[in-house]
């Protein structure tokens, strides 16, 4: 079986500013995903999906594999993570090389580590799996939560059968985190769902789940990354 391993980096960023290549503990961001997938051993490739030649360089400079950079068309805000996915797959069959296999580690998330995308590849294939995808633990029950008026009342907010229930006592929920997402090339491109037939999750520690989006984010990642090293 033939793997690839994609990290997708378009450049620039709307809410935190070249955060795919942002220093985090002395390293660009996304070197943390290239160098997690390497460490597995695996992948047949390990590329990194972006429209920058700058970002290509550090890529590359990490151990990366990246023959080709993403079209404008796929860099766009209207093109979702699947369509660039399934360019880079027919970008890659343009050269000669075929996968059965796509694993998405989005460069957001730094914590996630080696052992977490092998656990969801022995999932993956003790399952004989179509999509694995990691979640974790949400930091709060949803059963907790809910929707606002405009003029902000909470006479309805809580739901009486477990508005007073210890934590202990209320189910489990689950979130998908954003750090792994393992594919046959097959389904990707032949699914009208990938969610559906065939799909499992893979538990990863609420630690290993920081997804940088903002600047707390990043700061939050930072300090767990130098209090564990």
């Amino acid at each position: 079986m033939r793997n690839i391993a994609v990290i997708p980096a378009r450049s620039g960023s709307k809410g935190l500013k070249d955060k795919n290549i942002k220093e985090l503990c002395g390293k660009p961001l996304l070197a943390y995903s290239v160098e997690a997938a390497l460490k597995t051993g695996i992948f047949d490739r390990v590329h990194v999906s972006t429209d920058s030649t700058v970002y290509q360089q550090i890529a590359v400079k990490y151990g990366a594999d990246v023959p080709f950079l993403r079209s404008s068309e796929m860099s766009s805000d209207i093109a979702s993570t699947w369509d660039a996915m399934r360019y880079v797959l027919s970008e890659y069959q343009n050269i000669g090389e075929k996968f059965d296999t796509i694993t998405v580690l989005q460069p957001t998330s730094p914590l996630r580590k080696d052992e977490d995308i092998l656990g969801a590849y022995e999932l993956f294939k003790k399952n004989s799996a179509n999509m694995v995808s990691s979640v974790c633990e949400m930091e709060h029950s949803p059963l907790w939560s809910n929707v606002l008026p405009e003029n902000l009342s909470m006479e309805n907010f809580e739901d009486e059968n477990v508005a007073f229930l210890p934590r202990q006592e209320l189910p489990v929920y689950y979130r998908e985190n954003g750090a792994i997402y393992m594919l046959r090339t097959e389904h990707l491109f032949t699914a009208e769902n990938i969610y559906k037939k065939g799909s499992y999750a893979y538990i990863m520690s609420q630690e290993h789940s920081i997804d940088i989006d903002t600047a707390l984010d990043f700061l939050i990642a930072e300090t767990i990354m130098k209090a564990t090293t």
